[in-house]
């Protein structure tokens, strides 16, 4: 399908007959992007994938108006906003200059008759044009807002979505997506912004609003999960909104394949530490301080506490029972919850899994090949039925499927520099010479922001130079919780060819499996390297630090060799090594 094909096949919005049922419109002629057009193609799959309806589940997709990319255009030359656009000032004064802007007359009627007609939260979402792209995907780039919509006074509802509409507009042009759009040659000129307006999928609990499960899946996974292959894919799940995935949080990963199979934990004691303990909620209760440019504006979090007085830990947690130190599932007894969801996959108290597979060998057809899923679900055994799952996006994901044979016997000519049994990504890559870390005397995860900072000023510079590099630092690159990593936005790392993500002797974290960061590092070949506290894995830091430094910051040290780094991965055995020249002593 066409694009054009793909915004005709959307009726238009029509302001005087809008009561909130339809269930996709768009506003304006212009370009749906991409986001959008994913979710258009997916419609009619899902139409035949899940047929008629069901008394155990339903699968949709939420209902949702998309405003076209004209209006960004015109709202970019009607407010004379080039030159701030791209001024270079810091991203918060780029926001704040485009929420003085006034939006276009006819988006104004038609967002004021959207915001009159849906009373539920409303998540404002990026649809570039570029965004979604099979070669040039730009997952997570650009800025998302959730906003309650539930102000009694209309007019207070329209001026929040209005900001939310700014906000995603002006997020064009923050530094990280500026950076970003430098890797993959794509000129100013080429990106326009449409925005996806949807309802968030969802239930009320007192001020909270938010999904029992998120989750995120993709159907090609080189992630080794026990004995899962990559052709059965992954699937990552969260207690509430999916911004926990998203942004590299804690989360429940597991194969679809092998969904009763046991978490890689050596302990209930690192079970409790590594499973999720918090969860983001849209905030339906007291108006927050009024900060327009941020994206959490409208957002909270909670404990596990709340969850279970909401009710929402029934079918998704476990219980340790501390006297046989085992885990129950459920919550029937009492005892600290883990995020297990072992109600769903193990006992297939409603068939989530099932659905997820039926979902990925769906859109995996529509697609041509292998796709990744972002979805969220209600379980509610008053309703009928229990389980709705709402599909939120679809990207194709691009696969290497070159054969790696990494061999760890001797090469003549060369030494292992790095090595791992846990790395994501496919291929060999040569001719790296430059390595970018944080130095393990200086880390501290305090500093972690200050580092980030240091790590994008390096990565612009390398980005002008047109160097690839190796980065090395501790935690999960694009957590967006510093004890948990560095939180780096992608564009911040996008030159790099090779992350690396080592555990500090006082917290093992597990390797990244974010959803916008993973789908950037699967579809640019770039291979994630995590070194475990246990386990087979080497890293010559003696040899890195023994290197001149090219530059030098408080938390950040980038070293140029003079013969390249040969990267070799083998996604199907999930095994890495990265060798360097014996000359280079």
């Amino acid at each position: 399908m066409t694009d054009q094909a793909e915004e005709s096949a959307l009726p238009r919005f029509d302001r005087r007959l809008f009561d909130g049922t339809e269930p996709a419109t768009r506003m304006g002629d212009g370009p749906v992007g991409g986001k959008a057009a994913g979710l258009i193609r997916i419609r009619d799959t899902l139409a035949s994938a899940f047929p008629g309806a069901s008394p155990d589940f339903e699968v949709s997709i939420p209902t949702m108006s998309v405003a076209t990319a004209e209006h960004f255009d015109r709202f970019v030359e009607e407010n004379r906003l080039e030159e701030v656009a791209f001024s270079g000032e810091p991203d918060e004064v780029i926001a704040r200059a485009f929420q003085d802007g006034d939006l276009p007359v006819d988006m104004v009627g038609d967002l004021r008759a959207l915001s009159d007609g849906i009373h539920a939260p409303l998540a404002v979402r990026s649809s570039s044009l570029l965004e979604d792209a099979l070669e040039r995907p730009f997952a997570g780039v650009y800025a998302t807002k959730m906003i309650p919509n539930n102000q009694p006074e209309p007019d207070a509802r329209f001026r929040k979505l209005a900001e939310a509409v700014k906000l995603v507009f002006a997020s064009t042009f923050f530094r990280g997506a500026q950076a970003y759009r430098a890797t993959v040659e794509a000129g100013p000129g080429e990106e326009k912004m449409a925005v996806l307006l949807q309802e968030v999928v969802g239930r009320r609990h007192g001020d909270r609003y938010y999904p029992d499960i998120s989750g995120v899946a993709r159907s090609y996974g080189f992630y080794r999960f026990g004995s899962a292959r990559p052709e059965d894919g992954v699937v990552l799940l969260a207690l509430g909104l999916g911004k926990t995935i998203v942004d590299g949080g804690v989360s429940w990963t597991y194969s679809p394949a092998h969904p009763r199979a046991s978490a890689p934990f050596t302990s209930t004691a690192d079970l409790l530490k590594s499973t999720q303990t918090e969860f983001w909620a849209v905030n339906m209760g007291k108006p927050p301080a009024y900060d327009p440019v941020r994206e959490t504006e409208y957002l909270m979090k909670s404990s596990l506490v709340e969850a279970e007085k909401d009710g929402t830990l029934r079918f998704t947690a476990s219980t340790w029972n501390t006297a046989s130190d085992r885990l129950v599932a459920g919550t029937g007894v009492n005892g600290p919850r883990v995020l297990t969801f072992a109600p769903l996959l193990v006992h297939d108290q409603y068939p989530l899994n099932g659905l997820v597979k039926s979902l990925l060998s769906a859109c995996e057809k529509a697609a041509g090949g292998p796709v990744e899923i972002e979805f969220a679900a209600t379980l509610d055994p008053r309703r009928d039925p229990a389980l709705r799952l709402g599909l939120l996006q679809v990207r194709p994901m691009v696969v290497s499927t070159e054969l790696v044979d990494v061999a760890a016997s001797v090469r003549p000519g060369w030494r292992v520099f790095l090595s791992s049994d846990h790395v994501m990504g496919n291929g060999i890559v040569e001719g790296i010479r430059d390595v970018v870390y944080l130095p393990p005397g200086r880390f501290e995860a305090s500093q972690s922001r200050a580092a980030a900072a240091e790590i994008a000023a390096r990565n612009r510079a390398l980005l002008g130079e047109g160097r690839p590099y190796v980065l090395i630092g501790f935690g999960r690159w694009g957590s967006a919780d510093p004890w948990l990593g560095v939180p780096v936005v992608w564009g911040d790392v996008a030159g790099a060819k090779v992350l690396v993500e080592a555990s500090r002797p006082e917290r093992g974290i597990e390797m990244s499996q974010g959803s916008h960061f993973f789908h950037n590092i699967s579809s640019f070949g770039v291979s994630c390297f995590s070194l475990p506290q246990e386990g087979p894995g080497t890293l010559d830091w003696a040899w890195l630090e023994s290197r001149p430094a090219v530059a030098e910051t408080a938390f950040v040290r980038h070293v140029r060799l003079s013969a390249p780094l040969r990267v070799e991965v083998d996604g199907r055995a999930g095994r890495g090594i990265i060798w360097r020249r014996e000359e280079e002593t």
